[in-house]
C-alpha cells in the first residue's frame, strides 16, 4: 500500500517536472511550473454553500486548490494554515486569492462539516465536494493519489493522500504545483508574481 502510494506520487511529480522542463530552466517561480500540462484544466464540484463551482468562477484570482479530508490529523490542517498565511501576508492583494479545499472523503465531509473546517482557517476559503464517482474521476484527472484505509472496529478510518497544492493563475490556467518543499515565503512570492501577471 505504501509502495503504491509512493509510486503514484512519484509519477505525478515526474509529470510535473516534465512540465517544468518544457517551460525552460529559467522559470521565475519557486514552485514547479506545470503550465504546459493538459490535465487538471477544470473541475465541476459543489461548494459548502450548495453552489456549483468551476475554474471559471474564480477568474481574476489566483486559486490555491488542495485535496484532503477534514479528519486528517497533520498534512491537511498544516497546508490549510499555510494557505491562509499566504492570503494574509499579501495584504490587500490577498483578496484576489481563493483557497479551495476539495474533500476526498465525501461520505464524512458534509457541506456543514466542510463549512466549519475551511472557514476556521480563513473566512474566504471554500470547501468543495462531489459524489464518490466524481471525486475519483477528478483525482484521476489531477494525477492525485488518495486511498481510504480499512475502518477500525468503531468505524474510524484514515485516507492516505498526496500533499500538493494546485495553483491556477488569474486567467484560469493551471500554472503551478506547490510540493512538499514549499514554505509560506515561497508560496507567497509565487502567488504575488502570478497576481502581477
Amino acid at each position: 500500500m505504501v509502495l503504491r502510494a509512493f509510486l503514484v506520487v512519484a509519477l505525478a511529480l515526474l509529470v510535473a517536472a516534465c512540465g517544468e522542463r518544457a517551460s525552460g530552466p529559467t522559470s521565475p517561480f519557486k514552485s514547479t511550473d506545470i503550465s504546459k500540462v493538459e490535465w487538471g484544466q477544470d473541475f465541476h464540484l459543489t461548494d459548502h454553500n450548495g453552489e456549483p463551482r468551476s475554474v471559471a468562477d474564480f477568474r481574476g484570482k489566483v486559486v490555491l486548490l488542495f485535496f484532503g479530508f477534514t479528519n486528517c490529523p497533520d498534512v491537511c490542517p498544516t497546508t490549510m494554515a499555510d494557505m491562509a498565511r499566504v492570503v494574509d501576508r499579501l495584504g490587500p492583494a490577498g483578496r484576489r486569492v481563493q483557497g479551495l479545499f476539495v474533500t476526498v472523503d465525501p461520505a464524512r465531509d458534509t457541506p456543514q462539516v466542510l463549512a466549519s473546517y475551511v472557514t476556521a482557517f480563513h473566512p474566504s476559503f471554500l470547501g468543495l465536494y462531489g459524489d464518490p464517482d466524481a471525486t475519483a474521476s477528478l483525482a484521476q484527472e489531477f494525477k492525485f493519489f488518495h486511498d481510504a484505509q480499512a475502518a477500525d472496529a468503531e468505524g474510524h478510518y484514515a485516507v492516505t493522500h498526496g500533499s500538493a497544492i494546485y495553483v491556477y493563475d488569474p486567467q484560469g490556467r493551471l500554472h503551478l504545483l506547490m510540493g512538499t518543499e514549499r514554505t509560506v515565503d515561497t508560496m507567497a512570492a509565487d502567488v504575488a508574481r502570478l497576481l502581477r501577471g
